[in-house]
C-alpha cells in the first residue's frame, strides 16, 4: 500500500469508487476520524458495506437494510477483519462519513477530515491485522498530509458525542499511541 498524496489514492489496495463525495471547500486535510461499521449489524465479511457506500444496498437483503437504504454515505477507507483495505474516495475529496460533527470549535468535519472505517462493532475486539494496517495507513496519511498530526486523530464519538459511539470501548487507543500515530 502506497499513498500518492497528489492524487489522494493509495496504490496496492482495492478501489471501489463511491458516488457519495464532493469537493472539499478549502482543500484542507487536517483530521483523521476512525469509525466502525458492520452490515448487517454484528456480521462481518458480507460485502454489504461496499454496497452501502455505492448506493447498491438491497433493502430486502436484511430487515435492517430497509431503514438505511436511503442513506448516501461513504468513507475514504474500509479495513476489513482480515486487514484487506478498500478505498472508496480520494483523500483529496470530501467523503460523507462524519455527519453533524465538531472538532476544535469547527463544525462539519467532513470538510477537512479523512474517514477510516474498521469492520467491527463497539464491543467486538478488532483484529491484529486491522491494527497493523490502520497504523501503516495512518503513518502514510500523516506523511502525505502533515496537518494530520497525532493530536488530530480521533474517533467518531469524539466529534459527534451523544450521537455516535464508534469506534467504541473495544478499540485499543493505547496501541496507536504506542505506535506514535495518536497523541
Amino acid at each position: 500500500m502506497q499513498l500518492d498524496p497528489t492524487t489522494g489514492w493509495c496504490h496496492g489496495i482495492a478501489h471501489c469508487h463511491s458516488p457519495n463525495f464532493n469537493e472539499r471547500p478549502t482543500g484542507e486535510i487536517s483530521l483523521l476520524v476512525i469509525h466502525n461499521i458492520s452490515l448487517p449489524p454484528g456480521q462481518f465479511g458480507c460485502g454489504q458495506v461496499h454496497a452501502l457506500f455505492q448506493n447498491r444496498l438491497d433493502p430486502h437483503g436484511h430487515p435492517y437494510f430497509a431503514g438505511i437504504v436511503h442513506l448516501t454515505v461513504s468513507a475514504h477507507f474500509l479495513i476489513e477483519r482480515d486487514g484487506t483495505v478498500t478505498q472508496f474516495v480520494s483523500c483529496l475529496d470530501r467523503a460523507w462519513h462524519a455527519g453533524a460533527s465538531r472538532f476544535c470549535e469547527r463544525d462539519n468535519c467532513n470538510d477537512f477530515s479523512i474517514g477510516i472505517e474498521l469492520e467491527g462493532t463497539d464491543d467486538t475486539p478488532f483484529t491484529e491485522a486491522q491494527y497493523q494496517v490502520l497504523i501503516e495507513l495512518t503513518r502514510q496519511l500523516q506523511a502525505g498530509y502533515p496537518a494530520l498530526t497525532p493530536q488530530r486523530v480521533c474517533g467518531h464519538s469524539d466529534i459527534a458525542p451523544g450521537r455516535k459511539t464508534d469506534p467504541g470501548p473495544a478499540f485499543d487507543w493505547q496501541r496507536l499511541r504506542a505506535a506514535g500515530v495518536v497523541a
